[in-house]
C-alpha cells in the first residue's frame, strides 16, 4: 500500500543509517564481553577515572546528536508521519491503517519526537519495516 507522504523515503532512510550508526557504536562498547568480567586491582579502585573522551563515545554522542537535530527540524505533519510509519513497522498497526496511525501521532504529540523516536531501540529496524509494508 503506497501512501503520499510529506516527508520523502529518502529522508527516512538517512534517519534509519543515523539510527543504525547510533545502535552500531553501542554494539560495539559491548562486543569484548561484559561488566561481570571486569576484574579491579587495588591500583584501579584507588585512581581516579580521568580521560580526554573515547572516539566511540564522540561519534556516538555525534550520530546521536545529528539524528536527533534531524528529527527536531521536521514540522508537525513530517514528525508525525515518521512515528507513524515506526508504528507500523513495529507492528502497533497494520499499513491499511497508515491513517489512523498517523491521526493518532498528532494528537499523541505532546513532548520531543525526538526524544520519543530515539527512545525505541529497534528504531532504524521499525522505520525499514514501515517503509517496507508501506511499499516505499
Amino acid at each position: 500500500m503506497a501512501v503520499d507522504l510529506t516527508i520523502s523515503a529518502d529522508t527516512i532512510r538517512l534517519f534509519i543509517q543515523k539510527a543504525r550508526a547510533v545502535s552500531e557504536s553501542l554494539d560495539d562498547a559491548f562486543q569484548d564481553g561484559s561488566d561481570h568480567e571486569v576484574e579491579f586491582d587495588e591500583e584501579t579502585l584507588t585512581d581516579s577515572h580521568h580521560h580526554d573522551g573515547l572516539a566511540e563515545e564522540e561519534s556516538e554522542d555525534l550520530s546521536k546528536e545529528e539524528l536527533r537535530e534531524l528529527i527536531e527540524d521536521l514540522n508537525v505533519d513530517e514528525a508525525a508521519e515518521v512515528v507513524a510509519i515506526a508504528w507500523i513497522g513495529r507492528g502497533d498497526f497494520d499499513a491499511d491503517d497508515f491513517e489512523a496511525a498517523l491521526e493518532q501521532a498528532r494528537e499523541r504529540a505532546l513532548g520531543s519526537t525526538a526524544s520519543y523516536l530515539l527512545g525505541m531501540s529497534l528504531l532504524a529496524d521499525y522505520l525499514e519495516s514501515g517503509l517496507d509494508s508501506l511499499d516505499l
